[in-house]
């Protein structure tokens, strides 16, 4: 079952590390001419990292396409963010980013002084259109790569959750966002469902609770 990183310590440093990679990462794709963004899932990252028992600690981030020539070549977007993550994985002598369908995830390391602690990234691509919904990068495999199918998938109810999420926050009821979105990856485990990556799980929380309280929230 999921539950909270509480280790602040190590978490500030795990994420201190995952930024440097990322904004290499965005310096590399910027070169390819395509400008970007990344972001810690979970509106700003507001304690949301969370572990599976003791297992490996995803930190999980949305790369935001914000800029490139041809915004529908999903295949082409989704390469290149691998192959220049891969190129920063390289650097370090680590092995080069997992390929699933809606993210790029880095292989587990961990820090000398925190041996039994490893960590990863997982990196999903997305985007946002003039109306603020917003979409994944879903990378659809066959089993073979020349019929494999990469396209945008709009994610529902995601076009005012970043306001949905402040007015929660403003009105105190972030805690109560955490348990729900705790309670949401920890449903879709025991389904051994794995189509509600962490950035679904929080947009679905975020709804489902300013869902309750939209009527006697403070103006």
């Amino acid at each position: 079952m999921y539950r909270f990183v509480e280790d602040k310590n190590f978490l500030k440093r795990a994420q201190n590390s995952c930024v440097k990679d990322l904004q290499e990462l965005v310096h590399l794709l910027q070169e390819e001419g395509i400008s970007s963004q990344f972001i810690l899932v979970g509106s700003g990252g507001r304690n949301m990292v969370t572990q599976n028992e003791n297992g490996d600690i995803d930190l999980d981030y949305n790369l935001l396409i914000q800029k490139c020539e041809d915004i529908n070549d999903c295949q082409y977007l989704k390469e290149t963010a691998r192959k220049c993550l891969n190129k920063v994985m390289r650097k370090q002598n680590l092995r080069d980013v997992q390929d699933s369908t809606s993210s790029l995830t880095t292989y587990p390391c961990h820090f000398n002084d925190y041996p039994d602690i490893q960590f990863s990234m997982d990196v999903c691509i997305i985007a946002k259109d003039d109306d603020g919904n917003w979409y994944r990068l879903i990378h659809k495999k066959t089993g073979f790569a020349d019929s494999d199918n990469y396209f945008w998938n709009q994610v529902p109810d995601s076009s005012e959750v970043s306001q949905k999420a402040a007015a929660l926050k403003d009105n105190n009821l972030w805690e109560e966002v955490r348990g729900c979105y705790l309670d949401k990856k920890n449903l879709y485990l025991s389904r051994n469902d794995h189509n509600h990556p962490s950035f679904i799980c929080y947009i679905e929380a975020v709804n489902e609770v300013y869902s309750r309280y939209k009527w006697t929230r403070r103006q």
